[in-house]
């Protein structure tokens, strides 16, 4: 893809606020930062993203002693306590209650480890209320459609139609409906620990489709890939890969 269009704006842009600059330093100042921290979420995670993947991953697979050092690189890096318990609630509908509950075990050690050695970390914030009944339902369908970017259908759903109201109104209904953690970490997360697991890769290949439905690009998920491989998870690099390699075909 040819980006000389964009790039050549930008940097008319910065010129144009370098000129600003002589009359009003601190106003052109904020507004180159917004402007290169623009650049580089078009082509890049943040650290904070980057660091979603490893505790995903290490999560469901149940790998609680790399886990704990991926928690503490995540705060390191800017994710909220908050964030922490969310993403591992979450995986609880991917990986299961198991590995959910020992994980967040894990996440209290390390939150307890850091505090005595004078880290205060950022609590983050709290999701606001989710509707019940057939408001949640509402909802969760609402969600699921807006995720993959159509209805959701399918023979398994008729067969059994408990499944489909599980999905529409517990995981994005329940679940994806808070409002403590935006829909790209929740990808981020739902790809790394379906990376991670075997026999998902279906399950993995809709999901990184979701991913760019979200927002993300094909470039941020290759790096969030080279991201598993370096914090020791090959084969999840490599099924993600694989999985993302075959979308891109058309």
């Amino acid at each position: 893809m040819n980006n000389t269009g964009p790039v050549n704006w930008r940097v008319a842009v910065l010129a144009a606020l370098g000129m600003l600059a002589v009359q009003l330093p601190a106003a052109s100042a904020a507004a180159e930062n917004q402007e290169n921290a623009l650049v580089q979420t078009d082509q890049t995670l943040s650290s904070r993203q980057q660091a979603i993947g490893p505790i995903a991953a290490f999560m469901a697979i149940g790998d609680m002693d790399q886990l704990r050092p991926a928690l503490e690189q995540g705060l390191d890096a800017g994710l909220s306590i908050s964030d922490c318990k969310e993403i591992l609630v979450q995986l609880y509908a991917y990986a299961g209650f198991p590995r959910s509950l020992n994980a967040l075990n894990a996440l209290m050690a390390v939150l307890e480890e850091r505090r005595q050695r004078g880290i205060v970390d950022a609590p983050g914030t709290e999701s606001d209320p989710v509707p019940a009944g057939d408001a949640l339902l509402a909802l969760g369908t609402d969600n699921q459609t807006r995720l993959t970017g159509a209805p959701v259908k399918g023979p398994v759903f008729e067969f059994a139609p408990q499944i489909d109201r599980y999905l529409k109104t517990h995981l994005f209904g329940d679940i994806f409906a808070r409002s403590n953690l935006d829909w790209q970490s929740r990808e981020l997360a739902t790809v790394a620990a379906l990376a991670a697991l075997s026999g998902t890769e279906a399950q993995l290949q809709s999901h990184l489709k979701v991913s760019l439905n979200v927002g993300l690009s094909d470039a941020q998920l290759r790096q969030f890939i080279a991201v598993l491989a370096r914090q020791g998870l090959p084969e999840a690099a490599q099924r993600a890969q694989t999985a993302l390699d075959k979308g891109s075909k058309p």
